[in-house]
């Protein structure tokens, strides 16, 4: 969380002249609902049903550029559908740039707890070692304007 998924996803799709597709936001479109009303109501173990069905569908369209949550790499499944459709670019963020990049987010329901920080902690010494094992490139993101990063992106996937 607070990587620059999203807004680095972005600009990247505009430089390559792809689609950008959100998978979170495709799910609140489905759902009709946002993200805190779905964990509010289904729970995580629903919204990471729901994850899992988007991600199957988005990584069957050519030409786009996919950011996906942070957790969708816990499902061996999602995992099995990124890897094998296309390229994965882990950016990664220190826990204390995550921290103030989701300081004042309310559309994150994991972060609403009395310390994010430590859950962001606890998330990222689960979740990184995943991200490092399914990741084609890994790009650090802290301090950095997201356009930089794009054209770091681009450098590696022209090699």
């Amino acid at each position: 969380m607070g990587a620059g998924k999203s807004t680095i996803g972005r600009l990247l799709s505009k430089e390559l002249h792809l689609d950008f597709k959100d998978s979170d936001r495709e799910i609140e479109a489905r759902a009709g609902a946002d993200i805190p009303w779905i964990f509010d109501v289904e729970g995580e173990e629903g919204f990471r049903k729901r994850e899992t069905t988007i991600i199957e569908d988005l990584t069957t369209l050519n030409s786009i550029v996919l950011a996906t949550g942070g957790g969708a790499v816990m499902k061996d499944d999602n995992r099995r559908f990124l890897q094998s459709r296309g390229t994965v670019v882990y950016l990664h963020a220190s826990i204390a740039q995550q921290v103030e990049r989701t300081a004042k987010d309310r559309n994150r329901p994991l972060l609403q707890a009395e310390n994010p920080a430590q859950v962001l902690t606890n998330l990222m010494a689960i979740r990184d070692p995943i991200y490092q094992q399914c990741c084609d490139l890994m790009i650090h993101t802290d301090g950095r304007r997201p356009k930089m990063v794009v054209r770091e992106i681009i450098h590696h996937l022209e090699k």
